[in-house]
């Protein structure tokens, strides 16, 4: 009996082999095939991510007494109005911005290459493309109006109105997916049920705190730009908010940006940036952010930058911003199943 039990435990470490030895094997197709799925399913993986970002606030109006699609109508009309008001009083400015920008590049780029030796041929090309690019982009945007620059991509077109109708959706029926997720794991196993909630609370930790912080990364750069005149100070402050994204490289790429921007001005704001660029990245990473994301999202630094090496690597920019979150997934599940593990490796210790 003994033997046999033996050969059986050896005949699943030959399949499990085997099947690895396939995977690594086509590990190519696989990241094709991989890579199609989350095209498709992104529309509703951002839908979702909204939708359960929203929710507590849905929740507040129906603890005040409103009906529940009343709270969700409400809490959808506020999100729009509020991205409209936005987008409205931020892109003009922004457009404006962007074209001086545009006309100092040269400028900026040459200052550099003189500064420090850099032949900066091929990145003023490509940087100059991106920036008429968007110019161009943002100006359709304003003077054409929502509707019609989506309208140039159907694609683009579809998704947006996919994940509204998605993000609504989830909205009015998150609690019953919750509910229904949670009776499904628990008929499954209570273990498995207090996983996923460890999982929810983790990265809904994450997510909150990473809202947050980019709000006060947006308000605190764009302020502070401004009160030592710099001449793109707005766009200082969408960099910060949307770098926030990246752990530890996104604070970098807006300061270096800032002070190449502010070479070409005068002593007073060089001056003020470069104040700005060293001591406030250091308040946000030991008082602003601890305090934001609490001691449930503590990861430590070079672990943090390992996981964006790696994300990089093998996924570009989406590896970046998805790094740490997988991280988080990966820490609480360790964590979870740390004495499970322990006792399968030991088992096929033995078996070996």
């Amino acid at each position: 009996m003994k033997e046999n039990k033996l050969n059986y435990r050896l005949i699943n470490i030959t399949a499990l082999m085997l099947l690895l030895y396939i995977t690594v094997t086509n590990i190519g197709t696989w990241y094709n095939i991989f890579g199609e799925l989350i095209r498709i399913i992104l529309p509703f993986i951002i839908a979702f991510a909204i939708a359960y970002s929203l929710t507590p606030g849905v929740k507040w109006l129906q603890n005040k007494g409103l009906p529940k699609w009343l709270s969700v109508t409400l809490i959808t009309l506020i999100a729009i109005l509020i991205i409209t008001f936005i987008l409205a009083t931020t892109l003009p400015l922004l457009y404006d911005q962007l074209i001086s920008l545009s006309k100092n590049f040269t400028k900026i780029s040459s200052t550099i290459s003189n500064k420090f030796d850099l032949n900066l041929g091929t990145v003023e090309g490509n940087i100059e493309d991106y920036l008429d690019l968007a110019i161009k982009n943002i100006g359709k945007f304003i003077s054409d109006g929502t509707a019609d620059f989506v309208s140039k991509s159907i694609g683009a077109l579809g998704n947006v109105i996919v994940g509204f109708v998605a993000s609504i959706y989830f909205l009015a029926y998150m609690e019953n997916i919750r509910n229904g997720l949670k009776k499904f794991l628990k008929s499954i196993s209570k273990r498995m049920l207090k996983y996923v909630q460890c999982l929810d609370i983790e990265i809904g930790n994450y997510l909150k705190g990473l809202t947050i912080f980019m709000v006060i990364q947006f308000f605190e750069y764009s302020i502070l730009f401004r009160i030592v005149n710099h001449p793109n100070w707005l766009i200082l402050g969408v960099l910060a908010c949307i770098t926030t994204v990246i752990p530890y490289f996104g604070g970098l790429i807006t300061n270096l940006v800032a002070l190449a921007l502010a070479s070409i001005t005068t002593p007073y704001t060089l001056f003020g940036t470069l104040i700005i660029c060293v001591i406030f990245p250091q308040l946000d990473g030991y008082l602003i952010s601890p305090k934001v994301y609490g001691k449930t999202n503590n990861v430590n630094p070079l672990i943090t930058i390992m996981a964006v090496s790696v994300g990089g690597t093998l996924a570009g920019v989406i590896g970046i911003i998805a790094s740490l979150p997988i991280y988080l997934l990966i820490r609480t599940t360790y964590n979870f199943f740390k004495r499970d593990l322990k006792e399968k490796v030991k088992d096929l210790k033995q078996a070996i």
